[in-house]
């Protein structure tokens, strides 16, 4: 009887170490790209922010005062972003020393926890809550 010199296929065990390997991919991937979703989305709001801020400026500059966001050029009085994770707002309506534009998280989760709210004013204060340092981290 003749053996043969190669054998064909993979065996069961083969198998089982190629799926834990990826098991342990995937669980070390995964919560890094919630994390850098999550990034964007606050990016996102970061940027309609200072949008908001540099057209309140050139607003100023022609009406000597700051406007609504209808006024400034956009929808409505709320803008969602891209994603639909913010909703962008000015609150209070703005008086003629003064404006503070508010992007709040909309959905729940962790990142609710996290950067829930960030704001931006006249003066160029940006804070955000709960925690203090979303605006200059980038975690």
């Amino acid at each position: 009887m003749q053996m043969q010199k190669y054998m064909r296929g993979i065996t069961l065990m083969e198998l089982m170490i190629v799926v834990v390997i990826v098991g342990i991919m995937a669980a070390i991937a995964y919560p890094n790209y919630r994390d850098f979703a999550a990034r964007a989305q606050r990016n996102e709001a970061k940027a309609i922010l200072l949008e908001i801020a540099q057209n309140q400026e050139r607003f100023y500059l022609q009406n000597n005062r700051y406007g609504t966001l209808t006024e400034l050029g956009y929808a409505g009085n709320t803008i969602t972003t891209d994603t639909g994770s913010y909703d962008v707002t000015i609150n209070p309506p703005p008086d003629a020393s003064n404006f503070t534009a508010v992007a709040n998280y909309t959905k729940g989760g962790s990142e609710a926890t996290k950067c829930s709210s960030f704001t931006v004013d006249g003066r160029g204060a940006q804070t955000s809550q709960p925690k203090t340092d979303c605006w200059t981290t980038a975690r």
